[in-house]
């Protein structure tokens, strides 16, 4: 018998090659082709193959009802599916080792199983004894979800193929099933693929929700080839710093809803607490009337919240400048930076930048630029900023101030939380006339960073102080 050639597989696109490469010829990226072992008879043909039967085409009118959701009874979660999950859909759930995945899914089994559905939890990294400790943990003893430990592909199909009512199959986690057919060892490209599809193909067939664990690398992205992300049909990520009791569940892939929600979670002893008003919980430990602290209104899906923006400066003696950022982009720290200087004449070269986001939360919207300048500002000057306003906007190269979407519900939210003022961009036509103010908010509004930095420097000269 011939012995099958080995060749080499993208982790990226799953394109194949006959030897390894540094970059893959298919969609260019480097070092993502890992070797793999075919199948006995993969991409074997026989002779004299009935053709197909061929597909039925329709038109795009029509009526298609909307697909039935099972509510999780999370409410965190329901949110960030888009209101639960869907019969017969693929969830993969990715995270940092120890982030809480495990708990969070043990959590939504327990709650239902608790309103009287089936429910499967198969675990391949913990025994059955390990998940009744933890379970115990949360008080989840109770609820009536069935366990198994099992790696082997092969025995977890046939176990699926008996259940005729499940509504819900957790796999923890795919890395660690395992295909005897093929010979390569579990968490590689090619199990990981095969195995995925087959659990995938199971959930469509059988029309069971299926929720997959996976590892992630140590870049943060989802371990495994990337063509396991475009099988499933909803793509999460859960994130959070363990230094914070804070988890966000963020929505990466959702065929069933929009993919900008978030969940706000808080780890607690007895497992994950929802967070229903996480901008009280990020401001609880706000200190008012400290320099290099602004409050920004930001928006995470539908969902308005606020967050305090933190800046410290630092003299350095000699030497290259640092520029350290926790919880926002460090090149859009390195622009802003260069504006103030170049469009607002404060020179800030000489010495260290510490920028964080308070509470682990990460912000990747440009409408944080005019809270961060503000905090910037506010550190360079010594002169705090008003701790009744709250800051957004975006800021161009040029230094102006560009609006943002969504500005009614960040105001609204701002108001509920006691907020008087609201510093944001100044419309070119007409002002903010179209804008829905709460009452008993104030907005100031700016037309270019520069107006920002004098307004702070003549509260600077009230106060003694100079730039």
């Amino acid at each position: 018998m011939a012995r099958l050639a080995m060749r080499f597989v993208c982790t990226e696109c799953g394109a194949a090659a006959p030897k390894w490469t540094g970059r893959c010829e298919a969609c260019g990226a480097w070092n993502t082709l890992e070797a793999e072992t075919p199948s006995p008879g993969a991409g074997a043909r026989k002779p004299g193959r009935v053709p197909g039967r061929g597909v039925e085409f329709v038109g795009l009118a029509g009526e298609t009802p909307l697909p039935e959701r099972i509510p999780v009874g999370i409410s965190e979660f329901d949110r960030v599916l888009g209101g639960g999950m869907v019969q017969a859909s693929a969830i993969l759930v990715g995270g940092d080792p120890g982030i809480g995945k495990s708990t969070l899914l043990l959590q939504a089994a327990a709650r239902l199983a608790n309103a009287g559905k089936r429910v499967l939890y198969i675990s391949g990294e913990e025994s059955v004894a390990q998940i009744r400790l933890r379970a115990d943990r949360l008080g989840l003893r109770d609820a009536p979800v069935s366990l198994a430990s099992a790696t082997v592909l092969a025995d977890i199909l046939g176990a699926l193929e008996s259940e005729k009512h499940a509504s819900l199959v957790v796999i923890d986690s795919i890395q660690t099933i395992w295909d005897e057919t093929i010979e390569s060892a579990p968490g590689t490209v090619a199990q990981v693929r095969s195995n995925a599809f087959a659990l995938i193909r199971a959930a469509k067939t059988q029309g069971f929700a299926l929720m997959l664990v996976g590892h992630v690398t140590k870049e943060g992205a989802l371990a495994g080839p990337r063509v396991m992300e475009h099988m499933v049909d909803v793509v999460l990520h859960f994130e959070g710093d363990r230094g914070h009791q804070f988890r966000i569940l963020r929505g990466a892939k959702n065929r069933y809803g929009a993919t900008d929600e978030i969940g706000v979670f808080e780890m607690t002893g007895r497992g994950l607490a929802e967070v229903a008003n996480p901008s009280a919980l990020f401001l609880a430990e706000r200190h008012g009337h400290v320099a290099g602290s602004a409050v920004f209104a930001g928006l995470e899906g539908s969902r308005p919240v606020l967050m305090e923006v933190q800046a410290l400066l630092a003299s350095n003696a000699g030497g290259s400048a640092r520029r350290s950022v926790i919880g926002w982009d460090a090149g859009r720290l390195s622009m802003l930076l260069a504006v103030l200087d170049s469009r607002c004449g404060v020179k800030l070269a000489g010495q260290d930048v510490y920028l964080n986001v308070a509470g682990g939360l990460r912000v990747s919207e440009p409408a944080a630029d005019l809270a961060v300048a503000a905090a910037l500002v506010s550190a360079a000057t010594g002169v705090p900023t008003d701790p009744e306003t709250v800051f957004f906007g975006e800021i161009g190269l040029s230094g102006e101030l560009r609006q943002v979407a969504q500005a009614d519900l960040r105001l609204k939210e701002a108001a509920k939380l006691g907020f008087s003022r609201a510093t944001l961009p100044r419309r070119v036509a007409g002002g903010n006339r179209g804008l829905a103010t709460p009452d008993g908010i104030v907005l100031a509004e700016y037309g270019h960073l520069s107006d920002l930095v004098a307004a702070t420097a003549g509260r600077a000269s009230h106060s003694g102080d100079e730039i």
